[in-house]
C-alpha cells in the first residue's frame, strides 16, 4: 500500500491497490497509474466523468418512474445468484438505459454491466473508442429497492486501458450523486444541485471508528465472515451493513464512515465507488479474488484497520 505523496507528473498517490488481476498493467496505484499504461490527459477525464454524471442521474430518473408505476410487490424479482439474491426488472431496464445511452453517446465503447456482462465495442465503428470500457451496476443495493430502503444506487464508471479514471454513484431515493476523476478529486452533489468537496474523516483511534462491511449470499461464506465481524466489533466504534458496496464506499469518502471491508465484490460494485473514496483521501484496495476483501480506510486508521482484519482473517482460514 502506497503512503501519500507526489510523484514527477503531480498526482497523489492515496493507496489505490487493485488485487487479482492478471494482467499488470492493469493495476492502479492512487489518482497515479502504471507507467506501462500511461495517463489520459485531465480533459479526456473530464469529459468521461461528465458522462458517468449523466448516465447515472439519467439511470436514477428511470429507475424512480418505475418505482411510481410499480409497488414493491410488482417488480417482478426473481433469483440471480442465489434464492436471497434477487433482480428485478429495474435492474435490467435501467441498465438496458444505460447501454443505450453509452452507445449513443460514445460508439464503440465496451460496457460491463451486471446483469448482461460484458458486450464488446468496436474501435473500428464510427466514433469508435476501444480504449474505453464503461462498468454498470443498475441497482446497487437490489434488496434495499424491494424492502423500500432508501440505500441503493445507480453506479457508473469508466475504464482506460484497465484503469477507472471517472465514476459517479447515484442514489436513487435521496438523489445525491457522488463522483470523481482521477486525479481530479471527489466530490457529493446534493438532491438541490449543491456540490462540495469529500474528504475523509479525521479519525485516528480504531476503537473509535465507525466500520461498514456487507455478506455474501452464500451461506457458507456468510458463517466465515459472521466470525470476522465478532471478532472485529470489540476493536471499534460500531459495524453498518448498509447494503450497497457503492454507497459504503463514497460513505468512506465523505467521512460517514471510518472504513469499510467486503469480500467477493466484482468490478461493477467497486469501479465508481472505490475510485471516489481514494480521490478522498481513502486508503483503497480492490480486490477481484473472492477470498481477499476490498477495502477503504481513512488514512488515521487504515493500518490498524487492515492489520486487525488480516488478523482476524487468518484466523478464520487456518
Amino acid at each position: 500500500m502506497t503512503t501519500v505523496g507526489e510523484d514527477d507528473v503531480g498526482y497523489e498517490h492515496v493507496g489505490y491497490d487493485h488485487v487479482g488481476y492478471d494482467d499488470e498493467e492493469t493495476h492502479m496505484t492512487g489518482r497515479g497509474t502504471n507507467a506501462a499504461v500511461g495517463r489520459p490527459g485531465p480533459e479526456f477525464i473530464d469529459d468521461l466523468l461528465a458522462l458517468a454524471l449523466r448516465f447515472a442521474s439519467s439511470g436514477g430518473d428511470v429507475a424512480r418512474r418505475m418505482l411510481a408505476e410499480f409497488d414493491t410487490s410488482g417488480l417482478d424479482s426473481r433469483s440471480k445468484t442465489s434464492a436471497t439474491d434477487p433482480v428485478t426488472v429495474i435492474d435490467t431496464s435501467v441498465e438496458q438505459h444505460l447501454r443505450g445511452e453509452i452507445e449513443s453517446s460514445r460508439p464503440g465503447d465496451r460496457v460491463l454491466g451486471e446483469e448482461g456482462g460484458e458486450e464488446s465495442g468496436s474501435a473500428d465503428a464510427p466514433g469508435g473508442r476501444g480504449g474505453v470500457r464503461w462498468i454498470v451496476d443498475p441497482v446497487d443495493g437490489t434488496v434495499n429497492l424491494l424492502y423500500c430502503i432508501p440505500f441503493t444506487a445507480v453506479s457508473v464508471a469508466a475504464e482506460v486501458d484497465g484503469v477507472v479514471v471517472a465514476g459517479a454513484v447515484h442514489n436513487i431515493v435521496t438523489r445525491e450523486t457522488w463522483s470523481a476523476g482521477l486525479g481530479r478529486g471527489a466530490t457529493l452533489r446534493e438532491a438541490d444541485g449543491t456540490s462540495r468537496a469529500l474528504r475523509t474523516s479525521a479519525c485516528v483511534d480504531l476503537s473509535l471508528s465507525l466500520v461498514g462491511t456487507g455478506f455474501s449470499y452464500d451461506a457458507g461464506i456468510r458463517a466465515e465472515q459472521g466470525r470476522v465481524v465478532a471478532g472485529l466489533l470489540p476493536r471499534v466504534r460500531d459495524i453498518r451493513r448498509c447494503g450497497s458496496a457503492a454507497l459504503d464506499l463514497c460513505m468512506v469518502a465523505g467521512g460517514r464512515l471510518d472504513a469499510y471491508y467486503e469480500r467477493g465484490l466484482k468490478p461493477w460494485d467497486y469501479a465508481a465507488g472505490a475510485l471516489v473514496a481514494g480521490e478522498a483521501g481513502a486508503m483503497v484496495t480492490v480486490s477481484d479474488d473472492p477470498a481477499v476483501p476490498t477495502t477503504a480506510a481513512s488514512p488515521g486508521v487504515a493500518e490498524d484497520f487492515l492489520g486487525a482484519l488480516d488478523h482476524l482473517s487468518a484466523g478464520v482460514n487456518s
